[in-house]
């Protein structure tokens, strides 16, 4: 299958849009992810409406730039991909509203750079890219970017942090409590809402499989 077509309805702009649609070798950033996060976005938009090109150029540009989870410009992210994104479209031929609309998508969708989505398009995006953030690939892509972080799995004494602080820098399993499980109370949509509530039962059954392992 050529790449763009699975981008369905919307091959046309995907052909275009994929070459800029990520940079550098991050695996839990790369193609598969804007993909996945395509996917939770149409299901989300079949839904609860608003502009689907809109949310389908944002779905393809949100990770445009790439800055390691370690980096002091990991914030900044989005506002660097919805800059560069701007610039992308502009030369396209989009219009300055619509360029715009892609753009406030794209700063809003990051959980770093917190910043409130205004759109509906906004919204749908910031569920679609969270809802990668926990289930059975959320978990994976945890313990992916630990690796690239060189963090441990666990704290082999303490692995819930009862007497220690948590630390998901130093611990992949730490950031489950740090980040992961606050996730599915701050969606934005109904249906990503219910989406969440999925996954975030399968994440945390994960993590009781995993300590009970250990």
């Amino acid at each position: 299958m050529h790449q763009a077509e699975a981008f369905a309805p919307f091959e046309s702009l995907a052909a275009e849009l994929i070459p800029f649609a990520t940079e550098g070798d991050d695996g839990s950033h790369d193609l598969a992810h804007v993909l996945r996060v395509f996917k939770n976005a149409m299901r989300i938009q079949k839904n609860e409406g608003g502009d689907a090109r809109i949310l389908a150029a944002a779905v393809l540009l949100h990770d445009c730039v790439a800055v390691e989870k370690s980096s002091p410009l990991r914030s900044k992210a989005s506002a660097l991909a919805a800059q560069k994104a701007s610039g992308i479209l502009q030369k396209m031929g989009w219009t300055a509203e619509d360029i715009a609309a892609v753009a406030h998508a794209i700063t809003a969708h990051s959980f770093s750079a917190n910043v409130t989505p205004e759109t509906l398009e906004a919204k749908m995006l910031q569920d679609a890219d969270r809802l990668d953030a926990i289930g059975a690939v959320g978990a994976a892509r945890c313990f992916y970017i630990a690796g690239r972080m060189v963090s441990g799995l666990y704290d082999p004494f303490d692995p819930d942090a009862r007497e220690r602080p948590l630390d998901d820098r130093r611990y992949a399993i730490d950031h489950f409590q740090t980040k992961l499980f606050k996730l599915a109370d701050g969606f934005q949509t109904e249906a990503g809402r219910a989406l969440a509530a999925e996954r975030d039962k399968r994440l945390r059954n994960f993590l009781a499989d995993f300590m009970d392992e250990i």
